[in-house]
């Protein structure tokens, strides 16, 4: 790791800490980030992205054990789909918990990723609770795939962005989604 991973690491969490907004790069697309515990965080991402918040954002943690401190009851199947998938995948949950009422769906469910990129992994290690990834893009816009196609509009109302991975090209792809219902039904969202 080196110094600027680091210290971007560390403003980062301070601004979440604070209630405030990131810019930063996940698994997947870039996101826009806060402390997803935080409704008035919460708020501020959607006020962002100009998005009605009837429409749930989805949160990265670190770990799989985490997953159960964020949703009442995990069906047994979760473990196998994260265990075994080889690209990003979000899982739905049914019964979230211990997160801003205002991120969940109106049902109560919640999308949660498993990050086993390096710097949004050490980014929600070193937060210590789940961080909220949405793509960097106002509603209704496609999604920018690499940090220069991110609107100056976006990177204006976030209150850091973090240096990192800025320079890739790469063509990263969203996540897969699941949602996972009682009984272990699993439904696909997004291949």
């Amino acid at each position: 790791m080196n110094g600027d991973f680091r210290e971007d690491l560390k403003k980062a969490c301070e601004v979440m800490q604070k209630g405030g907004v990131i810019l930063y790069p996940t698994d997947t697309i870039w996101g826009i980030g806060c402390d997803a515990t935080n409704p008035e965080a919460v708020k501020r991402v959607y006020d962002i992205k100009k998005r009605a918040d009837s429409k749930a954002m989805l949160v990265l943690v670190d770990s799989t054990v985490k997953v159960d401190f964020y949703v009442s009851d995990v069906p047994a199947v979760a473990w196998d789909l994260i265990e075994f998938t080889t690209k990003p995948l979000t899982v739905i949950y049914d019964g979230a918990r211990n997160l801003a009422e205002n991120l969940l769906a109106e049902d109560g469910s919640v999308g949660i990723r498993v990050t086993a990129e390096e710097f949004s992994k050490q980014l929600c290690f070193r937060f210590r609770k789940a961080i909220v990834s949405t793509s960097a893009n106002i509603s209704g816009q496609p999604s920018p795939v690499n940090f220069s196609e991110i609107s100056e509009e976006v990177k204006q109302a976030v209150d850091y962005i973090v240096e990192y991975r800025q320079d890739e090209v790469g063509h990263p792809k969203p996540s897969s989604i699941i949602k996972l219902g009682k009984g272990g039904e699993v439904k696909i969202i997004r291949e």
